[in-house]
């Protein structure tokens, strides 16, 4: 057996081969460390997560399976969110908008957004009638984009690129709207502030079936880390997996757990070639890019207290710096901000140097609060997922048209080759829960073949 690993899918679905009597199995991580897109790194003396961060979807119907992991197993710190922001807009020349216009723009995008869960609602399974959230806004009157006041934009940037990390044009209603997380889980959001770092779930979860030396630290000889995987050959007889440092690893299977925007990537070849159908669905779907950029000031000059956690910039342009969340509930006297970008404005920030990046976020910091004496950041921490070759962006999104039956179609095996990850999840992409619910059903598809010889994997036509 033989594993490749990448954030929370790999962990689980090893765990659930090796619960299974699976466990002669092999872990290869290309970095130097296991978490894959959840991983604290230390900010001016505070852990941050420039990764995952949130556990999205509490207190609902169902339970999210990483809750309590998080909350009673492993008693992280964590923080229940509040998004309001009807009084916490600021205008591109300084100074906040009048709350009551404020909830009146707000009040019509819940509704536009109600009438849209309907439309999806009714929809046909298979995608075919599939249109973007913007249609759907244009089918309502409703034009956040333009002609559209900046407070249009930014509550529609907060409404939707700020969770999916694309712009409502190119993200599918059907199966986006209403967010399954939300509709299974709970409206609630806890966002994970511990100096141990939200990576301790993916670390517990291995320990569960590595060997830990008496710190807790994985010592297991089956966890290989700084292992570049760049070639995978298959036959029907098994699997061979080839590294940059020039070794080689056979196996009756591989499980392949790379993000998608690797899967996109020529960093690992296929020999033979995988089929059409699995390019053609690999490309199918988006891998967004949500960059989470950490500011430290030597004081506060921004409002704190109930319903001040978030504040929006309120731009001619989209995306451009707009949300903002202060962290002084999470990181008491830190004095420290986070703001949000996405997509296009992730990808320019990560192409210019941090010193450009926090001049530009200066200017705007200073025409938002024009009358404070608001000194410049003493450090900065910008993420760059998107340029990094081991992931290549942060999480998958749905595209206009995509349904379950291209979900079946990248999570299915290609011969002795498995695939898993929060792509693969068939609700919950872009999500920690989607990884980790993803790996156990990637898991028990390969159980199926090795131990039960069941080895065709069905998928449903798009139709049907």
């Amino acid at each position: 057996m033989l594993w490749i690993l990448d954030f929370c899918a790999g962990i689980s679905a090893a765990k659930t081969l090796s619960e299974a009597g699976i466990t002669d199995l092999l872990i290869l991580e290309a970095t130097d460390r296991i978490g894959g897109r959840m991983h604290k790194k230390n900010f001016s003396g505070i852990n941050v997560e420039i990764g995952a961060n949130w556990v999205e979807g509490v207190n609902g119907g169902k339970m999210n399976p990483i809750w309590p992991i998080v909350n009673e197993t492993l008693k992280l710190r964590n923080f229940l969110t509040d998004f309001s922001v009807a009084t916490n807009i600021y205008k591109e020349d300084g100074g906040l908008y009048d709350e009551a216009y404020v909830q009146k723009i707000i009040d019509r995008a819940d509704a536009v957004e109600s009438k849209g869960e309907k439309l999806s609602a009714s929809l046909p399974a298979s995608g075919s009638d599939d249109i973007s959230i913007l249609a759907m806004q244009r089918l309502y009157d409703h034009q956040p984009n333009g002609p559209a006041t900046p407070v249009d934009m930014v509550v529609d940037y907060f409404k939707y690129d700020f969770e999916g990390a694309e712009p409502p044009r190119v993200t599918s209603l059907q199966t986006t709207v209403p967010n399954p997380t939300f509709t299974d889980f709970g409206e609630d959001e806890y966002f994970v502030a511990d100096h141990l770092g939200y990576e301790t779930v993916v670390h517990y979860l291995a320990g569960q079936y590595l060997k830990t030396d008496s710190s807790g630290k994985i010592v297991d000889p089956r966890l290989l880390l700084n292992k570049v995987v760049t070639e995978i050959s298959y036959s029907s007889s098994g699997v061979s997996v080839r590294t940059e440092d020039k070794s080689v690893y056979k196996a009756d299977y591989v499980m392949v757990s790379t993000s998608l925007g690797v899967l996109q990537t020529d960093l690992i070849h296929f020999k033979p070639k995988l089929p059409t159908w699995k390019i053609l669905v690999i490309y199918q779907f988006d891998m967004a890019v949500y960059t989470k950029i950490f500011l430290k000031f030597p004081k506060r000059f921004w409002p704190v207290g109930k319903g001040k956690e978030f504040f929006l910039y309120a731009s001619t342009r989209r995306g451009y710096y707009a949300a903002w969340q202060q962290l002084e509930k999470q990181y008491p006297g830190a004095n420290a901000l986070l703001v949000t970008v996405t997509d296009e404005e992730s990808r320019r920030i990560e192409q210019q140097s941090d010193n450009q990046t926090k001049a530009e976020i200066m200017e705007v910091l200073r025409k938002m609060f024009p009358g404070e004496d608001v000194p410049d950041a003493t450090d900065i921490l910008v993420p760059r997922w998107w340029s990094d070759r081991f992931y290549k962006g942060t999480y998958a999104n749905w595209p206009v048209g995509v349904s379950r039956y291209e979900v079946d179609q990248l999570r299915a095996p290609v011969g002795r080759v498995y695939f898993t990850g929060e792509h693969t999840s068939d609700k919950y992409t872009g999500y920690v829960h989607g990884a980790y619910l993803a790996g156990i059903d990637s898991a028990e598809i390969l159980i199926n073949c090795a131990q039960k010889k069941m080895c065709k994997y069905l998928v449903k036509g798009k139709y049907d």
